[in-house]
Order: structure tokens, then sequence, then C-alpha cells
């Protein structure tokens, strides 16, 4: 059996290769190419100069797919981000004339320095896969993914992403800094050059959007599972630090996550560990917390952990039964 028909073989090709250009950043890594495999758009959150960048243009290499990035500044407009339609004057008709949305995988860089008129020009691309120009409806390419970058910690000309639009990331990653021997190994791979200027694809696009395809329709999520995710999703809404609890589409991103990552594990039915692993990437920033919890400094992993901690876990009966109906 090829890599390319081994969706488990697949998967791990996808992470080992982001590995030769992104180094000791594994669960982060692992992260985005569970956003890629369920579908899901990505919201880079981290300190300038940790390689968020250089992680969306590697998930965009490996994959096979095109790539375009959008510098978000003040003065983006959002047709410069979806298009405009131009008037030729020897055919006498408008022409439209794609933005880079319409790319496969887009970077949304410094998302959130672009005004919010801007960023709202995401919001129908992220999540109905189209975009509507002068009344015209145009499809996005598949697969379709946005990750976008921002700075949680410079806040001067900046337009914090509202609450619909953070709602439409399929989950938050971090970075973090490298320890000392990962930063000397990030040196020595680039003193000669740049390690994604020699990476080649370990996928195509149609590969990818057959490896979403499997993780939804061959791994089985059992009834208890769904229950399970819509108890901790009901948690954050019914707990005290919390102003805005997580929305339903939450809970279908941590079903969604969730198959993807038993899928990476070699598993065709999902447990609680996989909802566990991935709750607090998919639901922290989501989550609104009440001024009194911020001034105590409480955390929303922090709170997931929490939360974890005090939603009881189903029982046995994830496995994949002779007479079970896969989810759809």
């Amino acid at each position: 059996m090829t890599t390319a028909q081994n969706p488990r073989e697949l998967a791990k090709a996808l992470v080992e290769n982001v590995e030769r250009v992104i180094f000791g950043k594994r669960d982060a890594i692992e992260l985005g190419i569970i956003a890629l495999i369920a579908g899901g758009h990505v919201l880079i959150e981290d300190v300038p100069g940790v390689g968020k960048t250089m992680l969306a243009r590697t998930i965009a290499r490996s994959a096979g797919c095109n790539f375009r990035r959008l510098q978000f500044t003040p003065d983006l407009l959002p047709s410069d981000i979806t298009g405009v339609s131009v008037y030729n004057q020897k055919t006498s008709e408008f022409e439209f004339r794609a933005g880079p949305i319409m790319a496969q995988i887009v970077l949304a860089d410094e998302v959130n320095r672009a005004t919010p008129k801007t960023q709202s020009a995401l919001l129908e691309a992220m999540d109905e896969r189209q975009i509507s120009v002068d009344g015209v409806t145009y499809n996005l390419p598949n697969p379709f993914m946005v990750l976008a970058t921002q700075n949680p910690i410079e806040y001067e000309g900046t337009f914090p992403l509202p609450e619909a639009q953070l709602d439409r990331f399929f989950l938050r990653i971090s970075l973090g800094y490298p320890d000392p021997y990962q930063e000397v190994a990030i040196m020595g791979s680039r003193q000669a050059g740049e390690p994604i200027d020699g990476l080649q694809p370990v996928a195509t696009p149609s590969e990818i959007v057959a490896l979403q395809a499997s993780a939804r329709r061959d791994i089985y999520i059992d009834e208890l599972i769904k229950q399970y995710i819509v108890s901790i999703a009901n948690a954050t809404r019914d707990h005290s630090d919390v102003a805005l609890g997580v929305s339903p589409r939450a809970s279908l991103a941590l079903m969604r996550g969730s198959q993807a990552r038993a899928m990476m594990e070699g598993r065709d039915y999902v447990i609680p560990d996989d909802v566990k692993a991935i709750a607090a990437p998919i639901l922290g920033h989501r989550l609104i917390l009440t001024p009194a919890a911020r001034m105590r400094e409480v955390t929303s992993a922090l709170l997931v952990s929490q939360i974890l901690d005090t939603v009881p876990v189903p029982g046995p009966g994830g496995r994949r039964r002779a007479n079970a109906v896969p989810a759809s």
C-alpha cells in the first residue's frame, strides 16, 4: 500500500515533511495537520520571529497546494482580498479579477492589523468556502485553508478580532521559543540557505481532499463521545468565569478534530483521549472570560483543563461495531 493510499501514513508523512523546516515543534505541527485533515482554519498566535509564517508556507508546500500571502495593514481593502470586477472596453462586459483568497492555502499575516471591515471579508470565505463580489458568488478551490497570524503582545495599531471571526478559526496554535539546542539546529540549517527552498511535496491537493473525506467517513465516533463533547461545550457556557461559552460550531470542530487525531494515531474510532488532547487548542480562543476571572489571571487553557477534570468521561464504546453506521 502506498503512502497516498494509506491515510495514516500520508498524515505522518505530512508531519515529518514539515519537521524538516520547523524544528522541535511537533505538537504544533500535528495540530496544523489535524486542522488540514479536518478542513479547518488556523490562528497562529505568538511573538515575532518564531516561525509562524514559515509554518504556513511549509504546510502548503508539503500538501502540494498553491499558496498566497496577504499582509494585513490598516489600508488594506476588502477588494484586495476577494478581488474586483473590472470593465473590459473591448467586450463591453465586466470581468472578475480574483484576489489572493482564491488560493488553496492563504496566509493572512498579522490579521489583526486590518480594519474590521477588511477582516469581515474573510467571514464568508472561511465559513461557506465562497466569496461574493458585486452580487456574484464564486466558489473557492478545494482544499481551502486560511492560516492567520497575530502578535498577542503588541496592541498598538491593531483591531482585535471579533467573536464571529475567532469562532471561524478551527484551532489556535502557539509555537513558543525553541530551546537552546533547537535554536542552534535552526542556525545550522539556515547557514547555507533556506530549507524550504528544497522541500518537496508529499501529497497532492486531490490526496488532501481524499484524506479529509476519509476522516469524516471512515473514523467512527460513538454517540457517547458526541455526548461527551456536548457536555464539555455546555460546561463552558455554565461556568462562572466565562462570559461567553463556545458555540455549536466549536462542538463540531471538536468532533472533526477528534476524528482527524484518531486517524493520525492509526485508529478507525475516536476515544476520549482524542477529545482531551485537542480541547484547549480548539476551545480556548473561543472563550470570553469575565473581568473577575481575568483579574485573577485565569487563562482559557487553565479553564479548559478544569472542565476536562470535572466532566465525566464516557466508558468503553468508542470502537467501531460491525453494525455501526460511520459518522458522516
